[in-house]
């Protein structure tokens, strides 16, 4: 009987796609959501040691305009497209024509969610990864449309910020 190993019993890694990612010695793009932020990591892997180059949380959105009001918001889908071109941005300054891979752990695949809002803020800030655009949400959903008139406002300060830099 052959033992599982520690972290795969406890839902925490995919040895396979590990593996597959690792073979590829490609740098990748982590991706995870909490119950209140979006982080997302720039990680490269030199003898299957995880060295992250770079991490950003939504949480820094509040330094860049988002209102202080709306910092239950910090995990909607605006934020993490807004977070996600701030992760793109950075990862042209360290590498700018370097190809990555998306890492998405454990996260259910749904499209149109958070962690594709963000995968399109990386892709739009200029980023070379493999993607569908049929897994993205709605540009009208990435705006917050469907949310209030604050949140709205928000985004389109905090973009318009984000984008002239």
């Amino acid at each position: 009987m052959k033992t599982i190993k520690k972290r795969k019993q406890q839902g925490k890694t995919d040895y396979k796609a590990r593996l597959t990612m690792l073979k590829s010695g490609l740098p990748r793009v982590v991706i995870r959501k909490t119950n209140k932020y979006i982080n997302i990591q720039y990680v490269k892997s030199e003898n299957a040691h995880d060295k992250s180059i770079f991490s950003i949380s939504s949480k820094e959105l509040l330094k860049k305009g988002w209102p202080k009001e709306a910092s239950g918001s910090l995990k909607s889908i605006p934020a993490a497209y807004i977070t996600g071109f701030i992760a793109g941005k950075e990862i042209i300054k360290k590498d700018k024509n370097s190809k990555v891979l998306l890492d998405m752990g454990l996260l259910r695949n749904i499209h149109g969610s958070r962690i594709y809002s963000a995968l399109k803020g990386i892709v739009d800030a200029g980023v070379n990864i493999p993607y569908d655009k049929k897994c993205f949400p709605s540009d009208e959903r990435i705006e917050g449309k469907n949310l209030n008139k604050k949140l709205q406002e928000a985004f389109i300060k905090t973009i318009s910020g984000v984008k002239s830099k």
